[in-house]
Formats: structure tokens, C-alpha cells, sequence
């Protein structure tokens, strides 16, 4: 489609998982719905699995989906590339939604930029703001109502980029898991079940998942109530020992930038900001963080942000509630002590 249908729907692609919805489903379903209710339509949830996954219905509606597309194959039981990318690609050639949001996850990332593709359309990945607003395109003066505006990181994390696609549709975008708040159940609310019968041809099939291995993670920064955050400024794996010996006082869990983690300080799982895991803690502890726009974005809605970083003229002092210059291997002992001496 090369035109937005201004009438046409915002969808969500509900990924699921053993007939199991992601909780980044309820979070895309709640902010799909503002956007929905700005432009005066409906949400739409595309659900692809076998027959066990018709009962997730219910939840997507009780999340803000107005209607759930069900594409129910017992070849769809397991997540593959080309046919889930064939099936969500008929969906929206024949109802032609205005924008379709997915997951930033690995099935999200997979089978996005296949559709997009497919459509010939845009694909913004990675967001972390998405809004409805009047855009002025500065070279023809063109003026487009209504448009998704979308906002990430670029330049490694230094700047924020805004992005609109008014000549392209549908608008679609990925969004990581965290970003926005996932909404209420809603026992209430009422929506329907489109059963839609796709013809796949069986070349799309030409991968099988033979069998599925999940590994459960023994980090959980989502839910994490505290969390002290160690920067590349820790310096090397054994200095991080001060990071987990700060968490371990406050009773809190640890945390990492991007650049700890590739400088191989700490591992990856414990990854905080836009390519990590977005957070919002009662307490955040930055310590030896410069404060990267990504690693900002990741912390931003946390309670109180405590920053501990010699240099005074760091990013990461403009979004902290309190800020203590200095060596952080000074301070930190420091405050390693006087909350022991308190236990």
C-alpha cells in the first residue's frame, strides 16, 4: 500500500509461545489502544499458532484489542519465518490497517522486517515513544494529519531521531519490552474473533522446528525493586565486585550498561537500556555511568536515580535526583559501610 487508509486499524502482532502470550503483547495491546482512540478506530491483534491458541483471544481483548485475526494451522504451532511473515501479509492486504506494532523481540526483529519488505513499506525499529500527531514535511511543505510519529535512539545511542512515513503504509514499528506500562485487565470490555483461512504453499514450510528448549534467565531486572548499575568507568570484571557488594547492602539486584557488558565486565542478560531490558525500580543506582541516551531511556521512569560519577559534567546527572561526585572507588565503600553499620 502506498497510501494510509485513514480509517484503517492499529494492530498488534501477539506473539506467542507454547500458546503462551508474551507480557510485551499486554504492553503493546494498551499503547495501541491511545493510539487507536487518537485516530477514532480499532485495535486489532494478529494471533498465528494451531488450534491451542484460539483461547488467547480473550486476554488480548480484555487488554484493549478491538478484534483478534486468528490464523489457526496445526503446521503454525511453532514460530518460522516464512509463514508467519506469508500470513500477517495477507492479513493486512485485505483489512489494511494503518500501522501494525510488533515486538522487539527475536520473533519480532525476524519477521517484521520480512513484512515490510513484502509491503514495500517502512519499518522504525526499536521505539521508544510512538505518538499520533500533524507533520510538515520541511522540503515541499506538504502537510499530513494524523501521522505516527515515532521516536528512537540513533548515532550509538547519542541522539533521539524522530520518524514519520506518511507516504508508505501501513506504519509499522518494533518496540522493546519495558517501554510502556502494560494496561488493566479489563473484564468488561468486549471484542470479537475474525477466524481468517490463509492458503500457504508448501515451500514456506521448508524449515521445521523439530523441538523447543527454553532456558529460564535467574535475572530479573523488570521487577526489580532496586538496582545498582555499573557503568564502564567500574573498569574491569573484578572491580564490578563494589557493584555487587552496593547491591547486595541495599538488597537490590545488578545492573549493567551496553558498554560494561562488551567490555566483558559482566554478562549480557544483565544489559540495561534501549538494547537491553528497560527498567523502573524504586531505586536505581548509576555508578560509573556517562549516560548514553540508550542507557537513559532505560532507566528514565525509575522512582529516585542515585548517579555516582567523577566527572560532574555527565549526562547521566541531568535525569538523577541525586548525584555524588567523585571516585566511585572512594564512594562506594563508603556508602557499603555506612549501610552495614545501619543493618
Amino acid at each position: 500500500m502506498t497510501t494510509i487508509n485513514p480509517q484503517g486499524e492499529v494492530w498488534v502482532f501477539a506473539e506467542q509461545h507454547g500458546a503462551s502470550l508474551c507480557e510485551l503483547d499486554y504492553e503493546l495491546c494498551g499503547k495501541a489502544r491511545k493510539l487507536a482512540d487518537a485516530l477514532g478506530v480499532k485495535v486489532g491483534a494478529v494471533l498465528i499458532g494451531d488450534e491451542s491458541v484460539a483461547c488467547l483471544a480473550d486476554a488480548l481483548v480484555a487488554y484493549g484489542a478491538d478484534r483478534v485475526y486468528l490464523v489457526a494451522n496445526p503446521k503454525l504451532k511453532n514460530y518460522t519465518t516464512m509463514p508467519y511473515a506469508h500470513a500477517i501479509r495477507a492479513l493486512i492486504e485485505k483489512y489494511e490497517p494503518q500501522i501494525v506494532l510488533y515486538g522487539a523481540s527475536a520473533t519480532g526483529r525476524d519477521v517484521a522486517p520480512r513484512v515490510a519488505a513484502a509491503l514495500e513499506t517502512g519499518l522504525t525499529a526499536d521505539c521508544i515513544s510512538l505518538e499520533i500527531g500533524d507533520y510538515q514535511d520541511p522540503k515541499t511543505g506538504k502537510e499530513y494529519k494524523n501521522i505516527l510519529q515515532l521516536r528512537r535512539p540513533s548515532f550509538g545511542g547519542h541522539m533521539l531521531a524522530t520518524i514519520v512515513a506518511p507516504d508508505h503504509a501501513p506504519q509499522m514499528a518494533t518496540v522493546r519490552e519495558g517501554v510502556f506500562p502494560a494496561p488493566e485487565w479489563d473484564d468488561d470490555r468486549k471484542g470479537e474473533t475474525i477466524k481468517e483461512e490463509i492458503a500457504f504453499d508448501d515451500s514456506l514450510f521448508a524449515v521445521e522446528v523439530l523441538d523447543r528448549i527454553e532456558r529460564e534467565s535467574g535475572v530479573n531486572l523488570k521487577n526489580a525493586k532496586i538496582i545498582v548499575g555499573g557503568g564502564a568507568g567500574v573498569g574491569s570484571r573484578e572491580n564490578f565486585k563494589l557493584i555487587y557488594d552496593l547491591a547486595a547492602a541495599l538488597g537490590g539486584t545488578v545492573g549493567a550498561t551496553r558498554a560494561a557488558t562488551q567490555s566483558g565486565y559482566i554478562e549480557e542478560e544483565r544489559m540495561i537500556g534501549q538494547t537491553g531490558t528497560i527498567v523502573r525500580p524504586d531505586l536505581y543506582v548509576a555508578v560509573g555511568i556517562s549516560g548514553a541516551v540508550e542507557h537513559r531511556v532505560g532507566i528514565q521512569d525509575a522512582g529516585k536515580i542515585v548517579a555516582i560519577n567523577s566527572d560532574p559534567k555527565a549526562p547521566i546527572f541531568s535525569i538523577a535526583h541525586y548525584g555524588i561526585v567523585g571516585d566511585l572507588n572512594d564512594v562506594v565503600p563508603k556508602l557499603i559501610k555506612a549501610l552495614q553499620e545501619r543493618a
